[in-house]
C-alpha cells in the first residue's frame, strides 16, 4: 500500500497570453494529463489570481497560476501472480502481449484477478502511477480480444501516451473474423456509437452518439467468412465489434454483437499492431503479436 504524502504546490506567472487554463497546467507540470488537469481545476485545486478558475479560461500575460496536485488515495489493489508476457520494457513503459479472458483493470463486479493485478507483482512501484484502481493504464482492450498493450511505469509517460492516443496518432491494428464475405475490398465505417437505448450494457450506433471511424482492409477470404485488418481512428466502447455488425459482418464467437461459433470460445479479435512514440526521446515505433493458438486453430477448422 502506497503512503499518502503530502500535496505538491506550484505556482507560476504566465508569460504569454491566449493560452487554456488547463493546456497551460498540463503544459507545466507533465506528470498531468489534459484530462486529470481538468479534474483539478473542476475540484478547486488550481486557482488564477488566488481565485477558481474554468479550465476554458483564456489566461492573460502576468496571471498567477497556483497548481495544487492532492496526494494520491492509497491503492486498494494487491498483486496477484498472474502470468503475461513482456514484449517491450524500457524505463518509462510495458508492451504486453495480453491474453485473452483477462480483464485490464478492476470494475464493479471484477474487484480482483485483472491485468493491473498481475503486472503490479513484477511492478509494485506502479501503484503509484495514475488512478488509484488503473495506475498506468492508458488504453484497453475488451476482456476476450487478447494482443499488443501498453502500460505506462511513471506520470510523466502516462501523460505522454495518453496524449498521444487524445491526438490520435497511435497505429493500432487488429485481426478481425466476420461472416461472410466482405466487400469492397477496403473501406471506413464511419457512424455515431453510444448507449444502446434499449439495452444499457451494450453500445449501438445512435444519432446522438460519439464520432466514430473504422477502416479496414480484407486479409483473406476463407470460405464464407473474412479476415480482416483493421484500424480503429476513434476509441469508442466495443467500435469495432459495433460497427462490424452494424454493416451486416458480425465479428465470429462475440456473444453480445457477433454470431457463435462451434470454433471459438471468445470473440476473434486480435490486437497485431501498436506503434507509437516513446516518450523518451520521440522515436516511433511498433510492436507486434503473432495470432495466439486458440484463433490459429479457429482458421484451420474453417478452411
Amino acid at each position: 500500500m502506497r503512503l499518502v504524502s503530502n500535496p505538491e504546490v506550484y505556482r507560476f506567472i504566465v508569460d504569454e497570453p491566449g493560452v487554456r487554463l488547463d493546456k497551460y497546467v498540463a503544459e507545466k507540470c507533465p506528470q498531468l494529463s489534459r484530462t486529470r488537469a481538468q479534474r483539478l481545476i473542476s475540484e478547486g485545486y488550481i486557482m488564477v489570481n488566488e481565485s477558481p478558475a474554468k479550465a476554458s479560461l483564456k489566461l492573460d500575460a502576468g496571471d498567477g497560476v497556483t497548481i495544487t496536485i492532492p496526494p494520491v488515495a492509497p491503492s486498494p489493489l494487491l498483486p496477484e501472480a498472474i502470468p503475461f508476457n513482456i514484449i517491450y520494457e524500457d524505463n518509462d513503459l510495458l508492451v504486453i502481449d495480453k491474453p485473452a479472458g483477462l480483464i485490464v483493470h478492476p470494475a464493479p463486479g471484477h474487484p480482483s484477478h485483472t491485468l493491473v493485478n498481475a503486472i503490479l507483482s513484477h511492478f509494485p512501484h506502479l501503484a503509484d502511477i495514475g488512478d488509484s484502481l488503473r495506475p498506468g493504464i492508458v488504453h484497453r482492450l475488451d476482456k476476450d480480444t487478447s494482443g499488443v498493450m501498453l502500460v505506462a511505469k511513471n506520470s510523466v509517460a502516462q501523460a505522454n501516451l495518453a496524449e498521444q492516443f487524445r491526438a490520435r496518432s497511435v497505429v493500432k491494428a487488429y485481426l478481425v473474423l466476420v461472416k461472410g464475405h466482405l466487400t469492397p475490398e477496403s473501406g471506413i465505417i464511419e457512424a455515431p456509437i453510444g448507449r444502446d437505448p434499449r439495452n444499457r450494457k451494450r453500445m449501438a450506433v445512435v444519432t446522438n452518439g460519439r464520432e466514430a471511424r473504422t477502416e479496414y482492409h480484407v486479409a483473406k477470404y476463407i470460405g464464407n467468412y473474412t479476415l480482416l485488418e483493421i484500424k480503429p481512428e476513434t476509441g469508442r466502447t466495443h467500435q469495432i465489434r459495433v460497427h462490424l455488425s452494424a454493416i451486416g459482418y458480425p465479428v465470429v464467437g462475440d456473444p453480445m454483437y457477433g454470431v457463435k461459433s462451434p470454433h471459438l470460445s471468445r470473440q476473434f479479435m486480435h490486437a497485431s499492431r501498436l506503434g507509437f512514440n516513446l516518450p523518451s526521446n520521440g522515436e516511433y515505433v511498433e510492436f507486434t503479436s503473432e495470432l495466439p493458438p486458440d484463433l490459429e486453430q479457429a482458421l484451420k477448422d474453417i478452411s
